[in-house]
């Protein structure tokens, strides 16, 4: 009987001896039998055990990979096309959402509903908050929670200045109090051409976009973001979306979303779907 020391591959074997009859004249002939020790048959099953690991982790990667990234989605304050809006956010890929309308979703947030989240989605342009509110949304930045704010989001608190430092932009709504010189603009319906930063991964390999939408023009943006959308339309601020961070927190900005012809383009969506994908990474 002979054990292919090959076969196995796992190390030392040890020689033992018996005797059998062979058939041609009765001799008594000495063969070697290899035996393996007790201690390979371990470093056997050891192997086989570490093989079973790898593939067990793989397995869990692959299924962590597939969970759908769970966003909160706020609106309130700004009529939009609802039924345009939503069917967007059910066509997004891999993504799935709760809805929570102004006030009820300041509230939540207070609540600590949000933690439960990967993504904190913003289309609301909303003024009341409380300063429990406040101090919910600044907890989640110090934690890291992510946050993408869409179109007429860079309206909202104009009278807390935080806001503005963690979007990294405002708005300026009219005001007697605000110089003329000073508010911020729009114009609705135009076709906004828009070159996108190719050294970022929401926007690396888009190339240009192009949206009939409503372009706002002289609102504040920070020194300190990163671009990502750019557009020379006369009307608009050049800077269009961006990345700013606040605390441990990304936040992403997306100035274009006016209304349904915007939200049905595969451009606009395949945006998105990347600034979600981008800020669940980064948690």
């Amino acid at each position: 009987m002979l054990i292919n020391n090959s076969d196995f591959a796992v190390g030392h074997l040890q020689e033992s001896s018996i005797f059998r009859f062979c058939s041609n004249g009765g001799y008594l002939h000495k063969v070697k039998v290899l035996i393996l020790y007790n201690k390979n048959l371990k470093l056997f099953m050891k192997k086989i055990y570490m093989l079973f690991q790898f593939f067990l982790v793989v397995v869990l990667v692959k299924a962590q990979s597939e969970k759908p990234i769970n966003i909160m989605l706020v609106t309130g304050g700004h009529a939009y096309d609802t039924i345009q809006f939503f069917q967007m956010f059910d066509s997004l890929d891999g993504i799935t959402y709760t809805h929570f309308a102004q006030p009820k979703a300041n509230e939540a947030i207070a609540g600590g509903e949000a933690e439960k989240f990967d993504v904190l989605v913003f289309y609301d342009m909303w003024q009341d908050i409380s300063e429990a509110e406040k101090n919910a949304y600044i907890k989640l930045t110090k934690e890291g929670k992510p946050f993408l704010f869409l179109h007429h989001s860079l309206v909202s608190y104009q009278n807390w200045p935080m806001f503005e430092k963690m979007l990294g932009g405002k708005y300026v709504e009219k005001s007697p109090d605000v110089p003329v010189n000073e508010q911020s603009t729009y114009e609705h319906d135009v076709w906004v051409y828009i070159r996108t930063a190719q050294n970022h991964p929401i926007t690396r390999g888009l190339g240009e976009l192009r949206f009939f939408d409503e372009v706002y023009g002289n609102f504040h943006v920070s020194d300190d973001v990163i671009p990502l959308l750019k557009t020379t339309h006369p009307k608009s601020t050049p800077l269009i979306g961006w990345e700013n961070v606040f605390n441990s927190s990304k936040i992403v900005y997306i100035q274009p979303g006016h209304d349904y012809r915007t939200f049905e383009t595969e451009d606009y969506r395949k945006l998105l779907t990347r600034a979600i994908r981008y800020l669940a990474q980064s948690k």
